[in-house]
């Protein structure tokens, strides 16, 4: 684990044999699921939508990045970038807003997509003036709508994790990432603040839903959960 990274960052716990039993019947599918109609033109239309409603605010942002910049040439840099994450068992680009300042930025990593590039996050001195707003309100997400528009990701999902992270889930025993396209938003990842926040118990309840609900039905359920993530956001304590 990286030094700069808190432990309870990607806190994913192994399936307990509660879950094991419970969720037996998750543990026996070998293909990734296939998509539900209504919740991929539901990800398609919401996510259009928000990036167009989304993009005087990156406006504002590239406006404040850049004089901040000026002012403060160590802060200056690149608006975005991406590294390497999993969804639904397949590497993707994730992107996201900057926070740090470059200096702290491993190049090489970077040039790789690397999370460990980035890592530096975690520690708040790290972060540039307008890199710290972003984080407190998530704003740093925002990019993560172009994957789900792309198709890559969807807007409720387990969360897509950077690949070392990801391997060491499945190391654990956990198969819910390999199942199911990565999300903004998780059934789990909706406790965070919470210590529920990394029962992977959630993500199992989630993807038995999935199988288990009408179309329609899901997409109901997914409606719950971003109505309660919204709720997470507008608290404005992002870490």
């Amino acid at each position: 684990m990286n030094k700069l990274e808190p432990k309870e960052a990607f806190p994913y716990k192994k399936p307990g044999k509660e879950i094991k039993t419970k969720y037996e019947h998750i543990f026996l599918i070998k293909e990734p699921l296939k998509d539900r109609l209504p919740k991929l033109l539901f990800d398609k239309v919401l996510s259009f939508t928000f990036l167009l409603c989304a993009t005087p605010i990156l406006i504002l942002l590239k406006i404040a990045y850049t004089i901040e910049g000026i002012l403060i040439p160590e802060n200056r840099g690149d608006m975005l970038f991406s590294y390497k994450a999993i969804s639904r068992g397949e590497v993707i680009d994730k992107y996201k807003i900057r926070l740090i300042k470059n200096k702290y930025i491993d190049q090489e990593g970077a040039k790789r997509g690397d999370w460990h590039a980035f890592s530096a996050e975690w520690d708040e001195d790290s972060r540039t003036y307008v890199g710290r707003f972003v984080k407190k309100f998530y704003l740093d997400e925002i990019p993560q709508f172009y994957s789900v528009l792309k198709g890559d990701m969807s807007i409720v999902g387990p969360r897509p994790l950077a690949i070392h992270h990801y391997e060491r889930d499945l190391a654990q025993g956990n198969v819910t990432r390999t199942l199911l396209k990565g999300g903004l938003l998780g059934l789990g990842h909706v406790m965070k603040g919470t210590p529920e926040m990394g029962n992977p118990k959630y993500e199992y309840e989630y993807i038995d839903q999935y199988l288990k609900r009408s179309p329609m039905g899901l997409l109901q359920l997914d409606l719950k959960i971003i109505s309660r993530g919204v709720k997470v956001i507008l608290k404005g304590k992002g870490l």
